[in-house]
C-alpha cells in the first residue's frame, strides 16, 4: 500500500510547481517520503486523463491506499463524476485528503462534504462560461467585439482569444461558438499550439 498524488492543470501552458509545492510540504509534515504523483494536463470535465486512468487501475489493484490531492475539484469539475469517485473510494476505504482545503474525506461525512464542494467547483464553472458568453453577446450587440487581433490569426482562429479560453476550462465547442469558427479550426489551432492539449471525447456540460 503506498500514498498516490493527483496533480492536475488544465491546458499544457499551465504549471502545476504550485501545486506540487504545497502537496510536498504536507507529505513531508506527515512523514511521506516515498508518494507516487500522477499528473494530467487535462480538464476536468471529463474523466478520460491518462493518468487519472493509471490512479484508478493501481486503486483497483490494491496498491493504493491514501490519494493526496492540492484541491478537490483537481479530481472533476463535474458534480456527478466527483461525487461518484470519492463514494468509491471511500467504500474501498482510500484515504482522500485535500490539501489546501485541510480535509480528509472519510465516512459518511467525508462524502457530503465532497458533495458540496464538487457542487461549488460545478457551479463556478458554469457561472465561468455563463459570464464569458454574456459579455460576447453584449459586446457584438454594442459593435465592439473583436473576435479576431491583427497579427494573431491562425487556421483562421484569434489564437491569443483561443488560448486564453482554453485555459478558463471551455471545450472546443464552446471556443468555437464564442469565436464564431468551425470547431475543426479551432481543434487544429490548439492541438498545434498545445500538442498535449487534446480531449479524445469532448462532451457538453449539462
Amino acid at each position: 500500500m503506498t500514498t498516490a498524488v493527483y496533480v492536475r492543470v488544465s491546458t499544457a501552458g499551465q504549471n502545476e510547481a504550485g501545486q506540487r509545492r504545497e502537496i510536498q510540504r504536507w507529505l513531508t509534515g506527515n512523514g511521506i517520503l516515498d508518494a507516487i504523483w500522477f499528473v494530467d494536463k487535462e480538464s476536468g470535465n471529463t474523466l478520460a486523463r491518462p493518468a487519472f486512468e493509471k490512479l484508478q487501475r493501481d486503486i483497483f489493484d490494491g496498491k493504493v491506499k491514501t490519494v493526496v490531492v492540492w484541491k478537490l475539484d483537481r479530481l472533476s469539475r463535474s458534480l456527478r463524476d466527483g461525487i461518484n469517485t470519492i463514494c468509491e473510494w471511500c467504500e474501498k476505504g482510500i484515504r482522500v485528503v485535500s490539501v489546501t482545503q485541510q480535509i480528509d474525506f472519510n465516512g459518511a461525512v467525508g462524502k457530503l462534504i465532497a458533495a458540496v464542494l464538487f457542487a461549488v467547483a460545478q457551479m463556478e464553472t458554469e457561472t465561468r462560461r455563463e459570464r464569458q458568453a454574456v459579455g460576447i453577446a453584449a459586446a457584438k450587440e454594442r459593435g465592439v467585439y473583436k473576435g479576431r487581433k491583427k497579427g494573431a490569426v491562425k487556421f483562421g482562429v484569434d489564437t491569443d482569444r483561443a488560448v486564453q479560453l482554453r485555459q478558463q476550462g471551455l471545450t472546443y465547442e464552446e471556443i468555437a461558438r464564442a469565436l464564431g469558427v468551425s470547431v475543426s479550426s479551432t481543434r487544429r489551432y490548439l492541438k498545434a499550439k498545445c500538442p498535449t492539449d487534446a480531449e479524445p471525447t469532448e462532451q457538453p456540460t449539462t
